[in-house]
């Protein structure tokens, strides 16, 4: 696509051709409902029961107000409530019921362990936990009890029961939300460790789903295939609320497997999907081994990695889909750019597109923070109406993120060409990106580093082709590292969420370390990229 000017220095102004909108998660499921009332607005699985049920807008407002009235009753507007499920109908049911009653959405990964869980629930102050029974096998109903015990004041409340749900919706009692009242509360890794909370309003969370989409030309009542998790930005907003923004139709998917999201994909004839490199991946593999026609899908839009060319060809080739690659990050909401489906190959391959509208955009020099050249790698800053109000109860973290300003600085290295589009690099944050989850390596690394056994470890990550990263640990140790890595690998299986449990172990006898002693990451994992560190 060609633009109509050409930088000097890499910062966009930001593209005002796009109007906001004032609206609130709430007031916009109450609009679309009484546009709409009996058009299916919500395709999924009910929690404990597996029945699929399809939800017109009259029903799902119904749904969620009747949510709506029983949560005014346990906690205020402004307060916290949780929601701990895998993607059953009741997250987003939930969703739209917190911002129905004003109160602040806690998004919360179902795999979880207990002290994982416990930070978040304590951190975020939360007064009410909904969760489901189970996820994947992992008994949320059992850890939520022994969670939630210790923490005084906060209600548990399982889905399986009726009282988080009102027998009739009183609307009449719902307060008034303002647009840039605090919608959802979202968990990030950042590299010192504990996850920090991201706050985010109604504001940004409207008008990042209605600007992505639109970007993307999906049409009005477009039907959108959501198989990423509902507890991330992408799954809760853009695949959530984007579909509401058209009029259209979310069909969620509850738990991915290629051949049953196949299947999926072919009933409800989407109009978009949405994707993370390793869903993309498999579907093309399954279909590719599969007798039956393949979906016709015209729009795949996601990323949450760098995507290999083979996928965005492949996706053209097998379901006749244009493939738009998404950048940004939770405290952008979490769109910052993206592909357009007018780009040309070379830019839908090789770059993450331009902004999007009413956003700022900026590459500035790490350390001096002087804006570079056109071309000149740098640090990735954007400012705008989609910003992060806040760390949660951290505001030295916060002044470090945001600047004096007011850009975000995402801690991506990257270029800006002549006409704003922008070419990810590399990070500064010290983050394994693992089919789209955001890893610490430190909070890795607290779990394991205090075993007698061992005398350093470093957690890093490798390149993979299905996940983009995984996770590996480095140790140093006495004794013998092989018998090391069964207690590690177990301690880690006990302590931490599954996709964060190292999948690959090395040994060394010393880390390559700055003049400060600070472990060189990248120094280290090039030696093991190049075969010269120990595998275990």
């Amino acid at each position: 696509m060609t633009v109509g000017y050409r930088l000097e220095q890499s910062y966009l102004p930001a593209d005002t051709s796009s109007e906001l909108v004032d609206a609130s998660v709430g007031m916009l499921r109450a609009e679309r409902c009484a546009q709409h009332p009996d058009r299916v607005a919500l395709v999924g699985t009910r929690h404990g029961t597996g029945e699929r049920v399809r939800l017109t807008y009259g029903q799902l407002y119904r749904e969620a107000a009747r949510v709506a009235t029983a949560l005014s009753q346990l906690a205020s507007p402004g307060e916290s409530v949780a929601v701990w499920a895998p993607n059953v109908v009741e997250w987003p049911v939930i969703q739209y019921a917190a911002a129905l009653s004003g109160l602040v959405l806690v998004a919360l990964n179902p795999v979880l362990r207990d002290d994982e869980l416990e930070y978040a629930l304590t951190h975020s102050g939360a007064k009410v936990l909904l969760h489901a029974d189970v996820s994947r096998d992992y008994p949320l109903a059992e850890v939520a009890t022994r969670v939630c015990d210790r923490i005084e004041g906060l209600q548990r409340i399982s889905l399986s029961e009726d009282r988080w749900r009102a027998a009739e919706p009183d609307c009449a009692e719902l307060p008034d939300v303002g647009v840039d009242e605090v919608a959802m509360l979202q968990y990030t890794s950042g590299t010192t460790g504990r996850p920090k909370g991201v706050v985010l309003t109604h504001r940004a969370l409207v008008n990042v789903a209605k600007l992505t989409l639109e970007v993307a030309a999906a049409p009005a009542g477009a039907v959108c295939v959501n198989p990423l998790p509902m507890f991330h930005t992408a799954g809760c907003v853009i695949a959530t609320l984007g579909p509401l923004w058209l009029g259209g139709t979310a069909v969620l998917i509850d738990r991915f497997t290629p051949a049953a999201a196949l299947d999926v994909l072919r009933a409800e004839r989407p109009d978009v999907l949405f994707y993370v490199p390793a869903i993309l991946d498999a579907l093309l593999a399954a279909q590719r081994a599969d007798s039956a026609p393949a979906p016709s899908i015209p729009i795949i839009m996601g990323g949450a990695a760098l995507v290999a060319p083979e996928l965005i060809d492949g996706a053209a080739e097998v379901f006749g889909a244009t493939v738009l690659n998404l950048f940004g990050q939770t405290e952008l909401a979490p769109v910052l750019s993206m592909t357009r489906p007018g780009d040309t190959r070379a830019d839908r391959l090789a770059t993450v597109g331009r902004p999007l509208p009413q956003v700022e955009c900026k590459i500035v020099d790490p350390v001096s923070g002087a804006v570079a050249a056109v071309g000149e790698p740098g640090e990735i800053c954007a400012r705008g109406y989609q910003q992060f109000t806040e760390y949660l109860n951290d505001p030295a973290a916060t002044a470090a993120t945001v600047d004096a300003d007011g850009f975000v600085h995402t801690g991506d290295l990257g270029t800006m060409d002549g006409r704003g589009y922008l070419t990810v690099t590399g990070r500064l944050k010290d983050i394994i990106i693992r089919g789209g989850e955001n890893i610490s390596p430190a909070d890795i690394e607290r779990q394991l580093v205090d075993h007698e056994q061992v005398t350093d470890i470093a957690v890093l990550g490798l390149p993979d082709d299905q996940w983009g990263e995984i996770v590996a640990a480095v140790l140093r140790a006495d004794g013998d590292p092989a018998d090391l890595r069964e207690a590690l690998a177990a301690r880690a299986q006990s302590a931490l969420a599954p996709f964060k449990v190292p999948s690959r172990w090395f040994v060394t006898d010393e880390f390559p370390v700055t003049p400060t002693g600070k472990v060189r990451k990248f120094a280290l994992r090039d030696a093991i990229l190049r075969g010269e560190i120990r595998e275990l």
